[in-house]
């Protein structure tokens, strides 16, 4: 068994990692860490865990080193920065959920989380990406970082037009819906129920970290480039799940047909990216709703041939594909497993 340690087990994602594992054949949860909830077992932090594991939120020391193989960082980006460098070296994969070390370009890095202190030689030992796109990277790494929930979805929904077809984006615009388990646990005003119920909060209205880390991702994936990558982001009444929108335009050539061959083509055989068509099913797709509590990112392109442009739609449950499935997921690479281990379950409709 492959022993796993999770640290911000007091958080959505945090809770979302261990309910996975433990659920997981070849992974064992070995450790569970935190800093306010010390003392306290996973079933108290999380009402749907009502198994006893054995297992208290102890502090992370580097003696977690003697415990784990694997340690999950589901923790906020200045504290993964710090437990990033205690436990490199020391843990044989560390796995961070956060945004520590996700743009690899320091300027960048900067501008999006000035409030992150890193080391830059640490960065550069990380291997980030979603991992359709970068398994081979993947195999025997010792440092992970995951994207965010909106990069995986924007990245796996442009990732064909760039890397398959080799089209120079001009310009992306992203229009990003999310429900509120994605601002995490943090208690703000906006999130209160009686402000978030029914509404569409515009909380990131002329820019979004995720939209930076996409275009550092995918300057240095190169064939096709990206010239202006742009996001808007929206908090919807939902719990679970997001959709972005990403509206492009290219000085290239393309029809309907060439865009559904061409992303057919490029996700055959990769379990967790469903390319649909937009009326395919009862309802339009992609929907948060269909992809509920699964690995799955549902993903469509079309050819506005009217508006000169191609409109990208991309779903996932950002707990899951946008957190903790895709961190198991990376696991399984990274220790040999079938990709798919722990990771069967199908969505959950209604929900």
């Amino acid at each position: 068994m492959i022993r796993a340690g999770v640290v911000g087990a007091s958080g959505l994602a945090g809770g979302e990692l261990i309910r996975l594992i433990t659920q997981h054949p070849e992974l064992e949860l070995a450790f569970v860490g935190g800093s306010s909830s010390v003392g306290r077992r996973p079933a108290e932090l999380h009402p749907n865990l009502r198994i006893d594991f054995g297992l208290t939120v102890q502090p992370v020391t580097e003696d977690i080193a003697d415990q784990v193989d694997v340690v999950f960082l589901a923790t906020p980006a200045p504290a993964s920065a710090e437990l990033a460098a205690l436990l490199a070296d020391r843990v044989p994969s560390v796995i961070d959920l956060s945004g520590a070390f996700r743009i690899r370009t320091p300027e960048l890095h900067r501008r999006w989380y000035p409030k992150v202190d890193r080391s830059t030689e640490l960065a550069d030992r990380f291997v980030y990406g979603v991992p359709e796109l970068v398994r081979d990277q993947l195999v025997d790494a010792p440092l992970i970082s995951l994207p965010g929930c909106y990069a995986t979805a924007i990245t796996l929904g442009l990732a064909p037009l760039t890397l398959e077809l080799g089209l120079d984006l001009r310009t992306v615009l992203v229009d990003g819906k999310s429900g509120s388990s994605g601002g995490g646990l943090h208690l703000r005003t906006a999130d209160l129920h009686p402000f978030r119920n029914n509404a569409i909060t515009p909380y990131s209205p002329t820019g979004h970290r995720h939209a930076g880390e996409v275009a550092d991702f995918l300057a240095r994936a190169k064939s096709g480039s990206v010239g202006s990558l742009t996001m808007s982001a929206y908090g919807v009444p939902l719990v679970r799940g997001l959709l972005t929108s990403s509206y492009v335009f290219t000085d290239g050539t393309v029809d309907q047909r060439t865009l559904q061959r061409a992303y057919t083509r490029f996700y055959k055989g990769d379990r967790f990216v469903r390319v649909r068509r937009h009326d395919e099913t009862l309802i339009p797709v992609p929907d948060p709703q269909a992809v509920l509590g699964s690995n799955y990112c549902d993903v469509t392109a079309l050819h506005d041939e009217e508006g000169g442009r191609i409109v990208v739609l991309a779903a996932l449950d950002n707990l899951v594909k946008g957190a903790a499935g895709q961190a198991v997921q990376a696991a399984n690479i990274r220790f040999g497993l079938p990709e798919e281990t722990g990771l069967t379950m199908q969505p959950v409709l209604p929900a």
